[in-house]
């Protein structure tokens, strides 16, 4: 999933055609409808962002609720930190990617390398671009953030097995000003039957509103490790949570005997 442009390396895009769409018209359309479906008040935009990472047509418009809430910010966010679990590849730590671009159908994405470098000396950091080749949770995101910024650095990062302190350190150095957005990736929980996850969904989303990262695991939120680093962050720094948007598939485009959650979330 690696190709060379000259002296530069790209990481194709590697679920396109599967979790979104491949052609970049019916791609941008479908991305700027779930948007303009979003109304939003004049609150001012969150710091950080908690998105899912299905296919579209599962959890598109979920995703849409939060993304709509940093339209304000295009031209001013020029960083985009994001950090999602890996789903095929396991390892301790969290995965750096020595490529220079991102791909997608939209466009390429130039990674930060001097954010990169910052963190590069902390434990556990590490470069791994096989935890990046194949893995959905960031690549997903994308669209979103080229139609709703434009033109921005990205910092992607999968997360193997970290504790939350690690997490939160990485962010606090990668924290920056209104220039840098933090966004993390993740589901809910996965394969109940409809009303049993909204239970969970529920109790997870008290967990992030509350800011409660030591309760929730890998059962509650396949993005965990990211979900519990920010909030440990955002407990250090005074910050506050607030729920946006919380559906599972059985809303969306599913039936409701085997359902994923999917939620939607802000830190100011």
């Amino acid at each position: 999933m690696f190709d060379k442009d000259g002296a530069k390396t790209i990481r194709a895009a590697a679920v396109a055609g599967a979790f979104y769409p491949e052609d970049r018209e019916v791609l941008f359309r479908q991305v700027q409808d779930y948007l303009d479906s979003v109304t939003v008040g004049a609150e001012s935009p969150p710091k950080a962002i908690i998105a899912p990472h299905a296919g579209y047509i599962y959890s598109g418009a979920v995703a849409a609720s939060v993304y709509k809430r940093i339209e304000s910010m295009r031209g001013k966010i020029e960083r985009v930190v994001m950090i999602g679990p890996s789903h095929r590849v396991p390892f301790s730590g969290l995965a750096l990617s020595s490529t220079d671009f991102y791909d997608t159908p939209l466009g390429r994405i130039p990674l930060d390398k001097a954010g990169q470098a910052a963190i590069r000396d902390m434990p556990g950091v590490v470069r791994l671009d096989e935890a990046h080749a194949f893995e959905h949770s960031l690549e997903v995101q994308l669209p979103f953030l080229q139609v709703v910024l434009g033109d921005f650095q990205l910092l992607p990062i999968v997360a193997g097995d970290a504790a939350p302190s690690l997490v939160g350190q990485v962010l606090e150095r990668l924290w920056g000003g209104e220039e840098t957005l933090i966004v993390i990736s993740s589901d809910l929980s996965h394969y109940h039957v409809y009303q049993m996850a909204q239970r969970i969904d529920r109790a997870t989303s008290e967990s992030i509103s509350k800011l409660r990262y030591s309760d929730i695991g890998p059962n509650e939120a396949c993005g965990c490790i990211g979900i519990n680093g920010l909030l440990w962050l955002a407990r250090k720094r005074g910050l506050h949570a607030e729920i946006v948007d919380l559906r599972n598939s059985g809303d969306t485009a599913g039936d409701r005997s085997r359902v994923v959650g999917y939620g939607a979330y802000v830190i100011h």
